[in-house]
């Protein structure tokens, strides 16, 4: 590698998919001659070709042409270009099909126990196989196999002094004149990172490596003394970029833990003073705890977490408390709808202690007085996929339009008139909350704010409207059902075995921490101005790697214009 990749190693490691990049040039400079300093003593691969053209009656050398020219490139003095079918005997294998198979029992590897530069033999399955058709279908030491399909292209050598069987999917290649079979090993991972592998696959969707493809793949073949040099340099630097992908992946851990637990203390405090302490702490370290996307998601759940606790901003004694805001909540209903009531012995969930002002309830007590202002989707027979119509206007909101305290509204289906008519229980309108049924593992509840411009619009199944009542700030309840607590609230009473899934029983009975009016609208200006400064840092660390990623692609493509 040259000296001034050398030099800015660090830079070409951290920056976006920076290994795989440095992974990418190792290859390229391999396979192009420039890795490794070239012995004029070394046998020319010219000689090597007159032995197998000899031997094997193979023309091997390339001959220029239009069609292969726009995929190569000079070679260093020694090389030539050749095909990969002129430099090895290849062939697929046994074709299983225990209706007419006939012989002994034995085992045999798939694409599926392939992987790149290794294999899988955890699940070895056997067929039949006669004598007579072993030399074709059997692999042995120091062979290449490929896979024909699913990946097609991803190789590895077999190493194993045991020889083994390969079904019809797996290309065995098996060189020449002692060609080594690692070295051909990274020509194929070259092909796979730089893409060019495509224009060897066939098919769409799944694709596939004919044997005549492969006899096609133009091959720059080394002496053969260059060959093992190239082989242990690139070995050698492999090794190197592990261990970098292993130290960031330790680095990265140890940040992530080292910012949950110093974003922990925030929340474990007892009281605004203790907060403001350790906040201090935290904003001593602010430019290095917060450097990653995941660092920067962690503090928005930790101020979320912070808000619907009390402890994002102070409490005003002149406020009215929360618990005369509930009963006015509650008169309004005396005409109207009857709300669940708060009946915390059968929730059995541990809430945090909550300051003086304020009270916990539940989210039907908050809900607006419409006997429709909590309801689900219809049930799935009511409303399919194909009920779907092209033409907009009747839209249906789904878990895909549900973001983390925003709307995702790319994701369009819209129905006919007549059916949003017959759907209009499940109607959902602008500034409405939605809230996904369906908890995510990760992320917790998802729940957004339907935008002014949503027009006629139904929710569809594992999906809910939360209609706010007008005593309560929607932006709050927004705030809440996107924080941890009420994801652990959720996840705590859920069914379902694979998905978990709140019902919508349990998320009426969703405690709910309620603050005084006054104190809510205080809550949701501060949220709004930290969430504004995490979305500044998001996007100022996105402009950093952009310009990381581009200085990296300079420095790599220069150092392939000086080879």
């Amino acid at each position: 590698m040259s000296v001034v990749l050398s030099e800015h190693l660090p830079l070409l490691a951290t920056a976006p998919d920076g290994i795989q990049k440095l992974r990418g040039l190792i290859l390229e400079l391999a396979v192009r001659g420039k890795l490794v300093p070239q012995d004029p003593k070394d046998e020319p691969a010219s000689e090597l070709l007159k032995r197998i053209a000899k031997d094997h009656k193979k023309l091997a050398l390339i001959q220029e042409s239009s069609e292969d020219s726009d995929s190569r490139f000079a070679l260093a003095n020694g090389w030539e270009w050749v095909r990969f079918g002129d430099v090895a005997q290849h062939n697929s294998g046994k074709t299983l099909d225990k209706g007419r198979n006939t012989g002994e029992a034995r085992r045999y590897i798939t694409t599926s126990n392939l992987y790149w530069g290794r294999f899988d033999l955890s699940s070895v399955r056997e067929m039949l196989i006669r004598s007579e058709e072993l030399e074709r279908c059997t692999a042995r030491k120091n062979d290449l196999l490929i896979c024909e399909g699913g990946e097609a292209g991803r190789a590895a050598v077999w190493e194993s002094d045991e020889e083994v069987c390969f079904q019809n999917h797996v290309h065995r290649a098996r060189f020449y004149a002692g060609i080594n079979p690692y070295y051909a090993y990274r020509i194929f991972q070259r092909l796979d990172i730089s893409g060019e592998v495509n224009q060897f696959r066939k098919g769409v969707g799944i694709s596939n490596l004919s044997g005549k493809s492969l006899a096609s793949i133009p091959f720059p073949l080394p002496p053969l003394a260059e060959q093992h040099r190239i082989v242990a340099k690139v070995d050698e630097l492999m090794a190197l970029c592990d261990r970098l992908e292993a130290e960031q992946t330790d680095a990265e851990a140890a940040h992530t833990r080292l910012a949950e637990a110093l974003l922990g203390t925030l929340t474990q405090s007892t009281d605004a003073a203790d907060l403001a302490a350790n906040w201090q702490r935290l904003a001593e370290h602010f430019d290095t705890l917060f450097t990653t996307e995941s660092s920067l998601d962690a503090l928005k759940q930790t101020i979320l977490q912070l808000a619907v606790m009390g402890k994002l901003v102070p409490q005003d004694p002149n406020d009215e408390p929360a618990s005369e805001l509930l009963m006015r909540i509650r008169k309004s209903r005396n005409f109207r709808r009857k709300a669940s009531e708060v009946n915390f012995g059968e929730i059995e969930l541990d809430q945090p202690n909550l300051p003086d002002s304020w009270i916990w309830t539940v989210v039907d007590q908050v809900a607006d007085d419409d006997e429709n202002s909590i309801t689900d989707g219809p049930f799935g027979a009511n409303l399919k996929t194909e009920h779907y119509v092209d033409v907009p206007g009747y839209r249906v909101i789904r878990l895909q339009n549900i973001g983390q305290m925003q709307f995702r509204g790319k994701h369009q289906a819209y129905i006919t008139e007549q059916r949003f008519t017959a759907l209009s229980k499940h109607q959902v309108f602008a500034g409405d909350l939605v809230v996904a049924g369906l908890v995510d593992e990760e992320q917790g509840i998802r729940c957004c704010l339907l935008p002014e411009d949503i027009g006629p619009a139904v929710v569809k199944a594992d999906c809910y409207r939360f209609s706010v009542h007008n005593q309560v700030s929607v932006s709050f309840a927004l705030i809440f059902l996107n924080a941890p607590l009420s994801s652990s609230f959720a996840t705590a009473h859920h069914h379902g075995m694979t998905l978990t899934r709140i019902g919508l029983g349990n998320f009426r009975k969703l405690p709910f921490p309620l603050p005084p009016l006054t104190e809510q609208h205080r809550i949701v200006a501060k949220v709004d101005e930290l969430m504004a400064l995490c979305d500044r840092l998001k996007a100022d660390l996105a402009e950093s790697r952009t310009r990381q990623a581009r200085l990296s692609a300079t420095l790599i493509e220069s150092a392939l214009e000086a080879a």
